[in-house]
């Protein structure tokens, strides 16, 4: 990572009340009504708190669980996993590694293809960065991320026409 992520108190001083319960809270917005479980643009997902790089659209895919679901992160260091015995369960909690924001919970009941893990994310703790704005948004070094994926998708739309 090529920038500083971090928490700082400006930072979370802008989160939306729901951003804050998430968060720093370790809350879950209600499924089927948050913003990005149903989203389908290209582009990444960021930590909320920090801007810190979490998620791509190329690892997303409707888990049907009502929250955006991907296969991985982006990076193997973007979120640290704990064990969290709440709701008198063990799941595995999932936090951002830069400023330890509360992000979902990882399964293992993803697709088994792409690895078998459903990374179970809240939409309030991400802020998602359309392909279009990635260097204006100084994410640039992930555009490569979709260059090949719109490439083989625009041959495909050719083949299809053809």
């Amino acid at each position: 990572m090529s920038q500083d992520y971090r928490k700082t108190p400006e930072a979370v001083a802008r989160l939306t009340r729901t951003q804050y319960q998430v968060t720093q809270e370790d809350g879950t917005e209600p499924a089927f009504r948050n913003e990005y479980w149903n989203h389908h643009e290209p582009g990444i997902y960021v930590d909320v708190v920090s801007g810190q790089p979490l998620f791509a659209s190329i690892d997303k895919y409707d888990s049907r669980s009502g929250w955006p679901s991907f296969t991985k992160p982006i990076e193997p260091g973007a979120v640290t996993e704990r064990v969290d015995r709440s709701l008198f369960m063990k799941r595995v909690e999932v936090r951002s590694t830069s400023a330890d924001s509360h992000l979902g919970h990882v399964f293992d009941d993803g697709p088994v293809e792409a690895g078998g893990l459903r990374y179970c994310m809240n939409s309030a703790a991400l802020r998602f960065v359309p392909v279009a704005d990635l260097e204006g948004q100084g994410y640039g070094e992930y555009r490569s991320l979709f260059t090949e994926t719109m490439t083989d998708a625009a041959a495909s739309e050719k083949e299809d026409a053809s």
